[in-house]
């Protein structure tokens, strides 16, 4: 099959690919004119980084399979897949735990400063008795969406001895049960934003998100706690944010690993906050999520062309 392959994936897979496969990459920032791309294109796999829009799919009158090499839907018009009969499967599973981790060394770096610390000490600095931060054990963390991501953060913060309360949009008996048994409570957002003193943010970018931690929510949070945003950048309004974090008058600090811009050049208008961490949109990154990404890639391809996509595909994986 003519496959495009529109953001960088796992070597050992690619290499997998191509003894099978006419394979064209174009990893993020080389796509010039997507809709000239292999004219002819029958797959795509593509993350974050990459729009998959209705356009995009209307010029591909050959394509018949999306590959999202992660979670998010937001960057893909599944609409316009499924008016086009195209199949459209994603891969959550591999890279929630990456993220989970992630969250949790934002919140220790931002807890014990850990970045500026390191950034005064390579400029020649001793400031150790003005690096004090918050012990993680024994406070509360809060998770805004205890879904798959979610509540990974919330097994770490039962193990690091936190008290963890969770929200979800619609809760259930089941969901509750569920995160009951894995040491999390759930209660309602407000209460969630009010006790926690580690904010995390897991939920999904639709309109109801947009902008879901707003100036209202962060003067809502306990002063001096922290927030951490791993789930997508537009999910944060970025000036709020900052009027909050200046001064360190309502929050301590903040931890981004997602942006409402995001790629090269991008700056974030957070970026000269000493109390405030940013990465490059890395959780999923994590090697060995990347590996069984690569390695469900190749399955989900292969049940594809036997006519087993849904037989295949596991829960949440199967979009259209």
């Amino acid at each position: 099959m003519n496959i495009l392959c529109l953001s960088p994936i796992d070597q050992l897979a690619l290499e997998h690919l191509r003894r099978d496969h006419d394979v064209t990459v174009a990893a993020n920032g080389d796509h010039g004119d997507l809709h000239a791309l292999v004219p002819d294109r029958e797959v795509v796999i593509f993350r974050s980084g990459v729009t998959i829009s209705g356009d995009f799919i209307d010029d591909s009158p050959g394509l018949k399979l999306l590959i999202r090499a992660g979670s998010g839907l937001d960057n893909v018009d599944v609409e316009r897949a499924r008016a086009r009969d195209i199949r459209l499967v994603r891969i959550p599973g591999p890279g929630a735990q990456a993220v989970a981790e992630l969250t949790f060394a934002l919140m220790l770096n931002v807890a014990r400063n850990v970045t500026l610390a390191d950034r005064l000490l390579r400029e020649g600095h001793w400031p150790k008795k003005d690096l004090g931060g918050p012990l993680l054990h024994g406070k509360t963390l809060g998770i805004v969406g205890a879904g798959n991501i979610g509540a990974r953060v919330g097994d770490l913060g039962v193990a690091w001895g936190m008290r963890v309360l969770g929200c979800v949009a619609h809760p259930t008996d089941a969901c509750r049960e569920a995160l009951a048994a894995r040491g999390i409570e759930l209660a309602p957002m407000d209460e969630v934003v009010a006790a926690a003193d580690y904010l995390t943010i897991h939920v999904p970018l639709r309109d109801a998100t947009q902008k879901l931690v707003n100036a209202d929510l962060l003067a809502r949070m306990k002063p001096g706690s922290i927030l951490i945003n791993t789930a997508r950048g537009g999910v944060v309004d970025e000036a709020a944010l900052r009027d909050a974090l200046v001064g360190g008058t309502r929050l301590r600090g903040a931890g981004l690993d997602v942006h409402p811009q995001e790629g090269e050049g991008t700056q974030s208008p957070l970026a000269d906050l000493p109390n405030v961490v940013l990465t490059p949109h890395i959780g999923a990154m994590a090697t060995d999520s990347q590996r069984e990404i690569g390695e469900r890639i190749i399955r989900l391809l292969a049940a594809f062309r036997a006519g087993q996509i849904d037989a295949e595909a596991a829960r949440g994986e199967a979009v259209a």
